[in-house]
């Protein structure tokens, strides 16, 4: 891990292990808007019922929450996981009706808090980014 990504893995860590497990005893109604809003997005997550899903998406969380105050998991690991979650979001936000205007990238009211979590994904991409620099930078150093 790259000392520079230590404030960054630890603020996403925090955070996103505390919505996994904020989630983990999701069920009812808000399990259900949770899994509909998801199904919406990607059809195939209909197959799972709401709160199988909703605890397939805490554990989800909880692990890459984990992964990210662990400095002994790689940063384009960690980053990997950023970006399929930052994606996944990422597309809630342009497929799910309201969230954006008419014809428009900018937020709705409703779309400003999926429309910030284009974060995760930039942060994931840094990540990846940055370590695979650092990795090419070192093995020309070793070829010398």
């Amino acid at each position: 891990m790259n000392l520079s990504h230590l404030p960054l893995r630890v603020a996403l860590g925090a955070y996103i292990l505390n919505s996994g497990v904020s989630k983990w005893t999701l069920e009812g109604e808000s399990a259900e808007g949770l899994h509909g809003m998801a199904a919406g997005a990607v059809p195939a997550l209909k197959r799972f019922d709401a709160r199988t899903f909703a605890r397939l998406l805490a554990g989800t969380e909880i692990t890459l929450g984990a992964a990210l105050l662990l400095p002994v998991i790689p940063s384009a690991l960690v980053g990997a996981g950023l970006v399929g979650l930052g994606g996944g979001l990422m597309r809630l936000y342009w497929v799910t009706p309201g969230l954006r205007r008419p014809n428009d990238v900018r937020p709705t009211e409703q779309g400003t808090g999926i429309a910030k979590d284009s974060w995760l994904l930039g942060a994931g991409l840094t990540m990846i980014l940055d370590d695979v620099v650092h990795r090419g930078h070192r093995m020309r150093r070793r070829r010398r």
